[in-house]
């Protein structure tokens, strides 16, 4: 989730009035959002003239203020203008949405593409067995379904397998039960489709 935008943020952003061009605050913004560390802290700090301290806020600000008009889906001047305080300069908070809104849908994508997502099924095995017999009752004939899924974690974390296997075991009533779940499944995704 994005982080909230205070006061203190946008106290922050007025440290961009001290920049040299439209070009020089362009580059603080769009570098932000991918790098807020040390060296670009650095790099704006001898750009602007300023404390490194003040320039790692001025980045650090400025990485919570694009985080939050993608992740909130920001898309028109409006939205992104009425975050500022009235009190806000008007021409850099002109330029800072202009620029904001140039980068967000590009910014939008590269953060589809590089968040976590759920594994995907990569293969399923099933096969149907007969118990005969068990510690507790000597002969017994209950059929049951081996289910084997092969699924591939998309962002594995360090030391561990991209590819897993479970194997389930069911009864004839969970099997019942989850073929009910996905034949609902199918139909809701059949009605989306269709509209």
């Amino acid at each position: 989730m994005a982080a909230t935008i205070s006061s203190e943020h946008f106290t922050h952003l007025q440290l961009l009035l001290k920049a040299p061009s439209k070009d020089a605050v362009r580059d603080v913004c769009v570098r932000s959002h991918r790098e807020p560390g040390g060296r670009l802290a650095e790099s704006t700090a001898a750009a602007l003239s300023i404390s490194t301290s003040q320039a790692a806020e001025l980045v650090h600000s400025l990485h919570v203020l694009s985080h939050h008009v993608v992740f909130n889906n920001l898309s028109s001047p409006e939205q992104i203008l009425d975050l500022f305080p009235t009190s806000f300069h008007q021409s850099l908070k002109n330029l800072i949405t202009k620029i904001l809104l140039e980068n967000s849908p590009t910014w939008r994508t590269e953060a589809a593409g590089v968040n976590v997502s759920l594994p995907q099924l990569t293969h399923l095995d099933w096969r149907v067995d007969m118990v005969r017999g068990s510690d507790s009752v000597g002969h017994m004939s209950v059929p049951t379904c081996l289910v084997q899924f092969q699924v591939e974690d998309p962002s594995p974390s360090a030391g561990t397998e991209s590819v897993s296997t479970v194997t389930v075991e069911l009864s004839r009533e969970s099997l019942d039960t989850i073929l009910d779940g996905l034949g609902r499944i199918r139909d809701q995704l059949s009605v989306v489709a269709g509209k």
